[in-house]
């Protein structure tokens, strides 16, 4: 414990402007999360490897803590927001109820107010701190977003050898929680009412939600979107360790030229070519798979606007797809979660999830094909 604390006591003091007791407390408390983890561990204790394991989770918070230390206030809070609402996006919104973007924005928001209690809540639990302790200074904050982040993403082991992590089964519950009509009044809230149908929003309380929405000056959105999607596909990257994949992929957003490309990640051409091949393959899981709907709606071409197809694209989609695939389609339509879709079919989940793939590349073809003409190019 004493090698853990002096390391990261060290890292703290070098790389922050906050005072010697500040870090030294932050220290002591990451070094007992460190320690506890490692404990409580059967797979670590199992390793041999105790001592390393250590030395890697002490490095990692560091690391996580410095990164919101970086960004300051604002911006720490803004990525920590960004991070998990890209998690959370597609679980937010009941499947029975048809919500616009604006709408789910807004349920996210209410969400993540009370995760973020949790979360704090969670912090003083851990840390054996009082009721009353808040984050003052910047280091500290920046611990609670750190300790926030990963409290967001722990595995909760599920029956069936399976796990999730928390925020999402927190978001799920959340969302089944919301009747119908709250989420079409949000819904109707965001996108302003006329005529008689607005008599029923004379109330005090709803009028003042209705100015507040209006009075906001959110980012566009369309910026919103991208950034979940772009979150998103970091995150799918990281979990299948394609860490090389994401590297090229944050290149790629800054607009830089192959070669410097790969200067940066020391490539010759033929190895950036390789690189760029098995980055295209991930990307086109990671939009066909079950991040299709994010994606779609980020492209304007969801499912509510037949994929973004003309009529005469849509009624060519329907008739290439097979009889099941169109039913898929309908079942799609009525938004029934792949569970109940399944059952209808006589399938499983997995069969509907690849069959709904496979719809999705060939709504695809047609569109880019009919629209290009040309088809793609080379480089993504």
């Amino acid at each position: 414990m004493e090698a853990i604390f002096n390391l990261l006591f060290d890292e703290l003091k070098q790389s922050t402007q906050a005072s010697e007791q500040n870090c030294r407390d932050v220290a002591t408390r990451l070094t007992g999360e460190v320690t506890r983890i490692c404990s409580e561990s059967r797979r670590i204790q199992a390793s041999g490897e105790v001592e390393t394991w250590s030395v890697t989770l002490a490095r990692h918070r560091s690391k996580q803590c410095l990164k919101y230390y970086q960004l300051g206030s604002q911006r720490g809070r803004v990525e920590l927001h960004s991070t998990l609402s890209a998690v959370i996006y597609r679980y937010i919104t009941p499947p029975q109820v048809q919500s616009s973007y604006q709408a789910r924005l807004t349920l996210i928001e209410d969400f993540l107010q009370g995760f973020y209690i949790e979360a704090l809540n969670a912090f003083r639990r851990e840390n054996q701190m009082p009721a009353t302790y808040r984050p003052r200074s910047l280091l500290e904050l920046s611990e609670y977003m750190a300790f926030t982040e990963r409290y967001g993403k722990r595995r909760i082991p599920l029956p069936g050898r399976r796990s999730q992590q928390l925020i999402i089964l927190r978001a799920q519950t959340f969302s089944q929680q919301q009747p119908p009509e709250t989420s079409v009044d949000m819904e109707q809230a965001a996108e302003g009412m006329s005529g008689e149908n607005e008599r029923g929003w004379g109330t005090a309380s709803v009028q003042q939600v209705r100015e507040q929405m209006v009075a906001q000056e959110p980012e566009p959105a369309e910026d919103v979107l991208r950034h979940a999607v772009i979150a998103e596909l970091m995150n799918y990257l990281e979990e299948r360790q394609q860490t090389d994949c994401a590297d090229y992929f944050a290149l790629r957003l800054q607009d830089l030229p192959a070669n410097e490309i790969e200067a940066v990640l020391k490539l010759t051409p033929r190895q950036r070519d390789y690189l760029q091949q098995r980055f295209k393959y991930h990307l086109i899981r990671f939009a066909l798979s079950h991040h299709w709907e994010l994606v779609h709606q980020w492209l304007e071409a969801d499912l509510e606007r037949n994929f973004g197809l003309t009529p005469q694209q849509w009624q060519l989609l329907q008739d290439r797809i097979t009889p099941q695939q169109l039913e898929l389609l309908r079942l799609k339509q009525k938004r029934l979660a792949d569970g109940a879709i399944a059952q209808a079919l006589g399938c499983t989940a997995t069969q509907v999830q690849k069959q709904w793939s496979k719809l999705l590349e060939q709504a695809w073809e047609i569109r880019n094909n009919l629209v290009s003409g040309a088809g793609a190019s080379t480089d993504e």
